[in-house]
């Protein structure tokens, strides 16, 4: 019987995918963004994502575990609704290749991790220990985005 893949996703548009087989991390994939079709800055690329999941997947069942995302205190409107916008993005992709989604709080798979209360890079820092597989594509501050995806992947 076929291993069905997980593939934990940070949605935002400096987000990631990992694929995970149950034992190890196949790949990562930066979330992949295109220019806004109207105004400034990027939004994810729904046909490049597409392509990719289809690619990574290669035929085999996937799952998806989605890091579930909200405004945050502060946050401008744009910023508010441009995060909505990835997530609602990358739910489409999902729901258009039929992989089923469940959605996690950024509060239950830090928990999980034994990352709550812990600064942002310490997720890198677990994704490499896991994963040493994958430590050549953690090792910049800005590889956070995967780590997490890393993490909800193992969380899933």
């Amino acid at each position: 019987m076929s291993t069905v893949l997980v593939l934990g996703i940070d949605p935002g548009q400096t987000g990631a995918v990992a694929v995970y087989d149950g034992e190890r991390i196949e790949a990562i994939l930066d979330m992949p963004t295109m220019a806004r079709l109207h105004g400034k800055g990027n939004q994810v690329d729904p046909y490049a994502l597409t392509t990719a999941l289809i690619d990574l997947c290669a035929g085999r069942r996937a799952s998806a575990i989605l890091e579930a995302v909200s405004a945050m205190p502060g946050q401008g409107v744009s910023s508010t609704f441009r995060f909505g916008e990835s997530l609602g993005v990358v739910l489409g992709v999902l729901g258009a290749l039929q992989v089923p989604v469940r959605m996690v709080t950024p509060a239950r798979w830090k928990r999980a991790a034994g990352l709550q209360g812990r600064d942002k890079d310490a997720a890198r820092t677990l994704a490499i220990q896991l994963h040493p597989e994958v430590a050549d594509q953690l090792t910049r501050k800005k590889d956070i985005g995967r780590a997490d995806a890393v993490c909800i992947a193992r969380f899933g």
